[in-house]
C-alpha cells in the first residue's frame, strides 16, 4: 500500500504491513528528530497547520517534524484569528489555505470537519484531533512506541493483555490506538472506566471480528494485574456538555497501585497532558522515575513517526537514506535525570 497523496484521517488507513514499514523509516529519522543528522529531503515543501483547539505535543511536534526534513510551515491557530470568523466555510478555508502549501495538518474539535477540509483540497490532509472521533497520528507514535518497549524485553505486540484506563468513551486517542493495535493477533484487551465512561460499542465489535478477547472492568485493582501495557488517559472534561464527572479515587495510576498489581516489565503509557489537579485521579507524577512509565518516551516518538509518515504521504520515502548527513551544530545531553538508565544509554 502507498501512502503517497493520501489523506490521513483515521487509523483505519494503515494496515500492519503498511504500520511496520513506517517504524524502519522511523528508526531511520530518529538521529535527524534527535539533531544527531539533517536531511533536506523535503526542501521547498511547505506544511500548513491549521489548530482550532489547544494543542502542545501534536502542533509542536508535527511542525518540528517538517521543519527537520527540510520543508517550511505556516500555521494559524484558534478561530478566532481566521476568516471562519466572519462566515468562511471550512471548504472555502481549506481551498484557499491549500493554495498555500503542500501538506494540510487539521484539528478540529467537531469530529465531522477535518472531513470537509479534505473533500475541499487535493493535498493531503492530516487529522490532527477531531473531537472524540480520532487521533492517528497519536497512534502511530503510540505504537512506535510500544514496538520499541517490548521489543527491548524480548516481545512482539501479538500475544499480549492490553488496559486502556479512563475516559474511553470521549478519548480519542483510544479511539485510533484500538484500530492499530488490534492489527495483532490474539489481544486480550481489558476496557478499564466507569460504566458511563465506556468504549464506544462498534470499536468493540470490531476487535471481536478479528478474533481478539474483550474484558469490561470498572476497577483498576483487578484489571491491570498481568497486563503487559497499561494505557491511561485523562477524563475529557472539553468533551461534556454538563458538568462531568470526576473520577474515583481509584482511578488514580500511581506508584502504589503499579507496584502491587503490575509486573516488572509492565509498560505504562498516557498520550498527555495528564491532569495534574488535585482530585483528578490520573497518571500521578509519583511515578516518574519509574522505567515503566514510557510517556516521555512516547513524546520523544512522535517527531520521527511523524516525519515518517509526512515523506510517505509526499512521496520521498525512498529518497531518505541517501539523504542524511551528519550536523555541525552542539546538541546537549538528550535525556534528564528522571529518564530509565537503559534509555539513558541509547538515547544519545
Amino acid at each position: 500500500m502507498s501512502l503517497t497523496g493520501k489523506h490521513v484521517l483515521s487509523s483505519d488507513l494503515f494496515d500492519r504491513e503498511e504500520l511496520e514499514r513506517l517504524f524502519v523509516l522511523a528508526d531511520l529519522l530518529t538521529p535527524v528528530a534527535r539533531g544527531r543528522k539533517a536531511t533536506r529531503v523535503l526542501e521547498g515543501a511547505v506544511m500548513a497547520s491549521l489548530f482550532f483547539e489547544a494543542s502542545t505535543r501534536t502542533r509542536l511536534s508535527c511542525e518540528s517534524a517538517f521543519l527537520r526534513l527540510g520543508g517550511g510551515v505556516v500555521n494559524s491557530t484558534g478561530p478566532e484569528i481566521m476568516s471562519i470568523a466572519k462566515g468562511e466555510s471550512y471548504a472555502d478555508t481549506s481551498r484557499v489555505v491549500s493554495g498555500y502549501c503542500d501538506l494540510l495538518v487539521v484539528r478540529h474539535p467537531e469530529e465531522t470537519a477535518v472531513h470537509e477540509f479534505a473533500a475541499a483540497t487535493n493535498v493531503p490532509v492530516i487529522n490532527g484531533g477531531n473531537g472524540a472521533g480520532e487521533h492517528p497520528t497519536q497512534a502511530l507514535l503510540d505504537m512506535y512506541t510500544l514496538h520499541r518497549e517490548f521489543a527491548r524485553t524480548g516481545r512482539g505486540l501479538d500475544n499480549r493483555r492490553i488496559a486502556l484506563v479512563g475516559d474511553l468513551r470521549y478519548g480519542r486517542t483510544v479511539h485510533s490506538l484500538m484500530k492499530l493495535i488490534t492489527l495483532y493477533e490474539n489481544l486480550t484487551i481489558v476496557c478499564v472506566s466507569p460504566a458511563h465512561l465506556g468504549m464506544p460499542a462498534a470499536l468493540l465489535e470490531s476487535a471481536e471480528r478479528r478474533g481478539h478477547r474483550i474484558e469490561l472492568s470498572d476497577s483498576p485493582q483487578t484489571a491491570l494485574k498481568d497486563a503487559d501495557l497499561v494505557y491511561a488517559t485523562r477524563l475529557q472534561t472539553e468533551r461534556f456538555a454538563g458538568q462531568p464527572t470526576p473520577y474515583s479515587d481509584e482511578f488514580r495510576i500511581d506508584k502504589a497501585l503499579v507496584s502491587r498489581v503490575c509486573r516488572d516489565d509492565t509498560v505504562i503509557m498516557h498520550p498527555l497532558p495528564r491532569n495534574s489537579r488535585p482530585g483528578s485521579n490520573d497518571l500521578a507524577a509519583d511515578l516518574n522515575s519509574d522505567p515503566r512509565l514510557a510517556i516521555f518516551r512516547q513524546t520523544d516518538a512522535g517527531i520521527p513517526i511523524r516525519m515518517a509518515l509526512f515523506v510517505s504521504v509526499l512521496g520521498a520515502a525512498e529518497a531518505v537514506p541517501d539523504s542524511l548527513r551528519r550536523v555541525a551544530w552542539y546538541r546537549p545531553e538528550y535525556t534528564g535525570p528522571d529518564d530509565a538508565p537503559f534509555y539513558r544509554n541509547t538515547a544519545g
